[in-house]
């Protein structure tokens, strides 16, 4: 451990007036007892800063603390890092990488080198300088925040702190954790005062999985501390291998603008997932409404529908904020109306999937559904809070028989603990299917060859823009029903007025079953009663009549699917309507596989 962590930087003019403030007897004896333990460094902080000589340790290593301990020690910094889970620990001293964007050659490395190492052992805090804590905050089942792995952590490292040790708290967390539960135990344990004994600040974890703009180095790293003294320290330790520190005036603060940030996503995300089933059912495509607003350069940033949202972020951080909030006596009814919106959607995809279905000829229960996507969010691994889990739960409940294909997820673990494994995503997977629910957009997909051998789409993310094939329907896009009205002509013609008593009767019996469905899926989601959502219009309503005429008038175009915007929560990107052929496939170029901002971030 360098000495110099003991004394950071001048401590400024408000340490002088309190040491001012302090009787001359006392501050003396206090003054001489920490001279007699610990001699006078030679080094500033500065200068162990620049040389690298600081050692660091990051507790957790997930999708937030692997990420962090390797640009650290790409920048030149000894570090070691703390997992309680010992597969990771091995996989990463083996050299390989769990996380996607950290190539085990990178790792490989890192290891030869010396400069990361990993644990499980919480000793290794002995010989830090820097400590980073990067472990989950969830919520409980009463959906409150749980910061149970916070304590653990502190806790884990108290007894292994030295004098002028720099911890750092980076995991999402509501207001006042920071100084209630790193602060404030650090103290009482060891007879401690931050800001002249240790040091302690909190720094928002920015993690966009998968992103291939934005990563640890290169996103601006905010950072509050308890002290003024803690402050120049945290900065001018991250300033020392990140290109921009955004320092604030205390852990609060730092922890409020983080839940802010992904609480200002789900307000604007629930916004448009609520106005997508009304587009469907007014006629209106959201996709073309959403590209025209965006073309407003001011006062204005795109965000998209999906099947529901995912991550560790946007599913959580409001709630972290609405619960301080009432904490303190105030509520926050958007975040609570937004929170309730958002989680409604899974329920959406698999109603208006059981409505396609029933267009068919096809009842949702016994029904073969292939999901295209576990994961979250495109291009990753990260079944954090999917919404396409719930989708499945949901289809699971109405009967239906579902499997999946994620070139990502290769297994996932099912409610009864039991393991389901993906299946290849082949034509003959498609055509085996009465219907494919595209859950994830990720790049991997084959979504020409999907149009080409799957007998019905529901694009839940506009993933199959610019496809050729009339059996997609686009989430957000009218609802279409003469497919089914054309059957019941052909029938009046083939079978006469028996036929059509008999078709009657079988789609009075799909409504029953579409009723009983709507039940299966409010036990499965734990509510009661029937909903009144996504309810569907009939044959031959403008929508349906209007669609028909576009079909007519422009016989090579898929209507269904429409680019969308880009992904990126930093980037407002663009989308397009339906046009002609030739025009949609020049956009394609441009746009395929990019959709909305509606996902977490880490």
């Amino acid at each position: 451990m360098s000495e110099n962590s003991l004394y950071p930087e001048e401590k400024g003019q408000e340490d002088k007036e309190k040491q001012a403030e302090t009787p001359a007897e006392h501050r003396g004896g206090k003054q001489q007892r920490l001279k007699q333990l610990y001699p006078k460094p030679q080094q500033t902080t500065l200068q162990c800063i620049h040389d690298r000589s600081l050692k660091a340790v990051v507790i957790g290593l997930g999708y937030v603390g692997l990420p962090m301990a390797v640009e650290m020690a790409q920048s030149g910094y000894q570090v070691h890092g703390i997992d309680v889970d010992a597969g990771k620990v091995a996989k990463l001293r083996a050299g390989h990488s769990y996380i996607i964007g950290i190539e085990d050659e990178v790792l490989q490395t890192l290891l030869e080198s010396n400069l990361f190492t990993a644990g499980t052992e919480y000793a290794a805090v002995a010989g830090a300088d820097v400590i980073v804590i990067c472990v989950p905050t969830p919520l409980t089942n009463a959906h409150q925040p749980d910061i149970s792995y916070i304590s653990s952590a502190v806790g884990g490292m108290t007894p292994y702190l030295q004098l002028g040790s720099l911890v750092i708290l980076e995991s999402t967390t509501y207001p006042g954790t920071t100084e209630e539960h790193v602060k404030q135990p650090v103290e009482a344990a060891r007879d401690w005062t931050a800001g002249e004994h240790f040091y302690v600040c909190y720094s928002p974890e920015r993690v966009d999985p998968g992103s291939v703009h934005y990563g640890v180095k290169n996103t601006p790293k905010i950072i509050g501390g308890s002290t003024p003294a803690c402050l120049s320290y945290g900065s001018q330790f991250y300033g020392s291998f990140l290109n921009e520190v955004v320092p604030v005036s205390s852990t609060t603060v730092a922890e409020t603008a983080k839940l802010f940030e992904n609480t200002f996503r789900s307000i604007n995300i629930a916004l448009v997932n609520e106005l997508t089933p009304a587009c469907e059912q007014m006629g209106v495509d959201i996709w073309e409404v959403l590209q025209a607003a965006a073309t407003k350069p001011f006062g204005y940033m795109p965000f998209y529908p999906g099947p529901g949202i995912g991550g560790h972020c946007i599913p959580i951080d409001p709630i972290y904020l609405s619960w301080a909030a009432n904490r303190q006596g105030s509520e926050l009814r958007f975040i609570e109306l937004a929170d309730t919106t958002n989680r409604q959607m899974p329920q959406h995809v698999v109603q208006r999937a059981a409505a396609l279905l029933e267009q068919r000829g096809h009842s949702i229960r016994g029904a073969r559904v292939v999901l295209a996507g576990m994961a979250y969010k495109k291009d990753i691994d990260d079944l954090r809070e999917s919404p396409a889990l719930d989708v499945f739960r949901l289809l699971s409940a109405a009967g239906a028989d579902v499997v999946f294909t994620d070139p990502m997820v290769p297994v996932f673990r099912q409610d009864d603990g039991s393991m389901l494994q993906s299946r290849p995503a082949s034509p003959e997977l498609w055509a085996w299917a009465d219907l494919v629910i595209i859950t994830t957009d990720h790049t991997a997909f084959d979504y020409q060859e999907m149009a080409d051998h799957a007998p019905l789409i529901f694009d839940t993310r506009n993933a199959t823009a610019g496809c050729r094939g009339d059996n997609i329907v686009v989430l957000g896009q009218p609802e279409r029903h003469y497919e089914r009205a054309h059957s019941l002509e052909q029938e009046k013609g083939a079978e006469g007025e028996a036929g059509v008593q008999s078709e009657h009767v079988e789609h009075e019996e799909h409504e029953m079953e579409k009723e009983d469905f709507q039940d299966i899926e409010h036990e499965a989601a734990g509510l009661g009663g029937r909903s009144d959502s996504g309810q569907l219009t009939r044959e031959g309503d403008p929508a349906g009549v209007d669609l028909k005429r576009q079909r007519e008038k422009y016989p090579d175009t898929k209507h269904e699917c429409v680019p969308s915007g880009e992904s990126s929560e930093n980037e407002n990107g663009e989308s397009y309507g339906s046009q002609d052929a030739a025009w949609a496939d020049q956009d394609v170029k441009k746009m395929h596989g990019k959709t909305g901002d509606n996902y977490g971030e880490s």
